[in-house]
């Protein structure tokens, strides 16, 4: 036994010494140390030793099962170094070659005009709002004194799903969310960045698609000389410190009395020109004191409190900002348009 036990290592390690690959090397393993291998077999006869002979020959198989496991261990990771070694050879880079340029994008021009009004009205004490822009007809009409049947309706064109359920076509529900959710208590200072929808066609200034940015102050004592003040430092953020603004008489079902804000033309600084139609003026966006009817709806106190509101079109003050002509290019994805507003890191 003690001859074939060292004919059996003396095989075992030979093949190990000539496997070419992981597979073969298992195998080797399998077929010499596995169950089934002839060292198992010899094992098996040690029943028809001597006592004396026993422990020497079980001695000896464990010394050669050691042998083979310990070649086998070493021939694997010299194996498994050439596999790697043959990778890193295969996948090798030449780092004398010239990198390939990295297209690196920026943020849209209408992110940008979004980001910068926020943080210009986060700066004031307002807090960011939103809601739903699947909106219920009452949080979109009828909270905001725009009863059913109400002729203020036509003036926006709504896409309906059901009688009760259409695409929001302002910002304003979510005003009117946030009243309602406060139950009629203590101050409230939002705006209200989002989506809206209105049946419009689409030419170079209209869209059935754009977002606005509504805000909301409702407390005791807020006065229209707030909403002015609020607006002017608004107006020499955006557009620089020279620029003056003028309030107009207007009409809004949710305000009373409501206004035009118009900021005086960049280009000719107020003498006229065509780009404000020689009036010197440019018409940005609409306001007023919260009307007392939503402020009931929206349980609070009329005599108590006051509030104003205001609401703008990034679009249009991207395109004022800008000298942008047409509002589809925000929406078309031309690349050659978006470049032209990458930011310089």
């Amino acid at each position: 036994m003690q001859e074939r036990l060292q004919e059996l290592q003396t095989e075992a390690i030979q093949k190990v010494d000539q496997a070419a690959g992981l597979k073969e090397l298992n195998d080797i393993r399998v077929a010499y140390l596995g169950k089934k291998g002839p060292i198992t077999e010899v094992l098996r006869g040690m029943g028809k030793l001597s006592a004396e002979e026993r422990p020497v020959i079980g001695a000896l198989a464990n010394e050669v099962r050691e042998a083979i496991s310990a070649r086998i261990e070493a021939k694997q990771s010299e194996l498994e170094e050439a596999a790697v070694q043959e990778k890193l050879a295969g996948e090798s880079i030449d780092v004398t070659l010239p990198g390939r340029p990295v297209n690196v994008g920026s943020h849209h021009p209408l992110t940008k005009i979004i980001e910068e009004i926020e943080d210009l009205f986060i700066g004031m004490g307002y807090e960011i709002a939103e809601g739903p822009e699947v909106e219920q007809d009452y949080y979109n009409f009828e909270a905001l004194n725009l009863p059913k049947g109400h002729p203020a309706r036509d003036m926006q064109d709504s896409f309906y799903i059901t009688e009760e359920i259409l695409l929001r076509t302002h910002t304003s529900p979510v005003q009117a969310r946030t009243m309602k959710k406060h139950q009629g208590k203590g101050p409230i200072k939002i705006i209200c960045p989002g989506k809206v929808y209105r049946r419009d066609n689409d030419d170079a200034t209209h869209s059935h698609q754009f977002m606005q940015i509504e805000g909301l102050v409702v407390g005791e004592n807020i006065r229209m000389s707030d909403l002015k003040g609020t607006l002017d430092v608004f107006a020499k953020k955006m557009f620089g410190q020279d620029r003056e603004i003028r309030l107009r008489p207007s009409f809004f079902p949710f305000t009373e009395p409501s206004v035009e804000m118009d900021i005086s033309c960049k280009m000719c600084g107020g003498h006229g020109c065509s780009v404000c139609k020689q009036t010197g003026w440019i018409e940005i966006l609409g306001a007023g004191m919260v009307h007392p009817n939503v402020l009931e709806m929206a349980g609070y106190d009329s005599k108590k409190y006051t509030g104003f509101a205001f609401g703008m079109g990034p679009e249009r003050i991207a395109m004022l900002k800008y000298g942008v002509d047409d509002i589809r290019h925000f929406y078309t994805n031309d690349v050659r348009f978006l470049k032209q507003f990458a930011i310089e890191e």
